[in-house]
């Protein structure tokens, strides 16, 4: 089967140990992880886990129901490029001096729309929010035109092309079936 890059999605409150048990389940399966990212969601109280990995959808389908199965997550999704608008964030820092001998970086900002972040006596940050391959691409040109001193890139960010949040409407049917049965 052929390994694809998926994103999963895992709700669940902010309870320590959670990370490690759900990267326990990629772990155990010999999955590595490409990209995880962890904040909290746009419902109260609930914190979004976004993680890419590249596998086959048979294997995706178990591990959702696994992190799905665990006590402390409410809800774990996974969905291919084509569900999700998602990003990533880099940042690149040079050497001042070497930024001002060489000339025209300028143009390299204006070509990947990156923008400064800080000039500094000894150093320059720049910062690119974009898809993996462009902010790889200004890595690639500034290393070879200048050197990069530092580089950094997040995991992937991401939400679902529908209206809501899926945990959304999950979490309204239950409110709405708690309601009923209370009356």
């Amino acid at each position: 089967m052929e390994n694809t890059l998926y994103t999963v999605t895992v709700f669940s409150e902010n309870t320590p140990g959670l990370l490690n048990q759900v990267t326990t389940v990629f772990t155990r399966r010999r999955i590595n992880i490409e990209t995880l990212s962890v904040s909290p969601s746009a419902i109260a109280g609930i914190h979004k886990f976004t993680i890419t990995v590249f596998s086959d959808k048979d294997t995706m389908e178990k591990v959702v129901r696994q992190i799905d199965k665990g006590v402390d997550v409410l809800k774990a999704y996974y969905n291919t490029d084509e569900d999700l608008v998602f990003q990533e964030i880099a940042l690149y820092k040079l050497a001042t001096d070497k930024v001002l001998a060489m000339g025209g970086i300028e143009g390299i900002i204006r070509k990947y729309d990156a923008r400064v972040l800080e000039i500094l006596e000894n150093c320059v940050v720049l910062e690119k929010t974009g898809l993996y391959k462009e902010t790889q691409a200004m890595f690639d040109e500034l290393q070879s035109r200048i050197g990069v001193l530092q580089f950094i890139r997040s995991g992937r960010v991401a939400i679902t092309r529908g209206k809501v949040e899926r945990l959304s409407d999950m979490l309204a049917k239950m409110e709405a079936k708690r309601k009923a049965a209370a009356h």
